[in-house]
């Protein structure tokens, strides 16, 4: 690595945040981005393997596990450890329906300013990047990843993607996923495509007026600082971003609330009791003690079950 530039720029809407550009001799030859001890260095409380990017890889089987949980059962394992930043609502939401799951693949862009683009490219130009499109960062997509985009809110020329774009980056991610803090187009041709998406508006507009500057760098989401690498967790509340350092937590405690809701859902179809003496917790010891037991019979099957397969 050649060079390191780090440039600060404030936003209306934005305050003050860090880009690094960077001159790499790497094959991609990408200006924008962390490079991969820089990504490790940020990332350092990952307990992961790493892609080769640098991204902390959360393991397959617990992208698996994350299919069932809720935006309230991960607010649970967050708030826990005191992350209480890490969800985006408002969203119009494609299918519903369908939870979203993946790793995080981060991408900025800023408004268009001529001086600094000219700048730009011609710099990505002398490292063989003859374009900075959107397609630039979507096709360094990998499986299991989830294109995420801070496109600033954008509806006219904010178009991440339109129907054939969506349709590649499902393709290139075996169905992971968008999460777009801008607009998508083609919503009817989308509207047909099997993978998830969340996205603020629809436009018939195609991208434009604005740069790409960043990919695989911290990026904001609504009210959330989002990793590259972080779990991201969509249902049709919102999207939840997870620190790899709480992902298995975050995932025990899901199997605890399930197990939990389970019982309780139980103990009512009985007809026995108020709402009061089993929800949230039962009040009475023997009720307890059958709790625990359930907790730990069922757990002990769910372990068995994964164990197996």
């Amino acid at each position: 690595m050649a060079h390191i530039l780090k440039t600060i720029r404030s936003t209306t809407f934005k305050g003050v945040f860090v880009i690094i550009l960077l001159a790499s001799t790497s094959a991609y030859a990408q200006l924008y981005t962390f490079s991969k001890q820089e990504l490790i260095d940020y990332t350092a409380k990952s307990p992961f393997d790493r892609l080769a990017d640098g991204r902390p890889k959360v393991p397959d089987a617990m992208i698996e596990r994350a299919r069932d949980l809720s935006s309230e059962e991960v607010w649970a394992g967050l708030h826990e450890e005191g992350f209480k930043n890490q969800y985006a609502d408002g969203f119009q939401v494609l299918h519903p329906g369908k939870t979203m799951v993946g790793r995080a693949f981060t991408v900025q862009f800023m408004p268009l300013r001529a001086d600094v683009d000219e700048i730009t490219k011609n710099k990505a130009k002398q490292r063989g990047l003859h374009d900075l499109t959107n397609q630039t960062a979507i096709d360094m997509l990998q499986p299991g990843d989830v294109l995420v985009v801070d496109l600033f809110g954008k509806k006219v020329d904010g178009t991440i993607v339109g129907d054939n774009l969506f349709y590649y980056v499902m393709k290139a991610t075996n169905g992971g996923g968008l999460v777009v803090d801008g607009s998508i187009r083609d919503l009817d041709g989308i509207a047909k495509i099997d993978m998830p998406a969340y996205f603020r508006s629809a436009d018939p507009t195609p991208i434009g007026n604005v740069m790409l500057t960043g990919i695989n760098v911290p990026i904001r989401i609504g009210g959330v600082t989002v990793m590259p690498g972080d779990l991201v967790v969509g249902d049709r509340e919102g999207v939840y971003f997870v620190p790899p350092q709480f992902v298995k937590e975050v995932l025990d405690h899901a199997d605890e609330t399930h197990i939990h809701d389970e019982w309780t859902k139980k103990k009512f179809d009985e007809g026995k009791y108020k709402s009061s003496e089993i929800y949230g917790a039962p009040k009475d010891p023997k009720l307890q003690e059958e709790y625990r037991e359930y907790l730990k019979n069922r757990l002990d099957e769910i372990y068995k079950q994964r164990s197996s397969q």
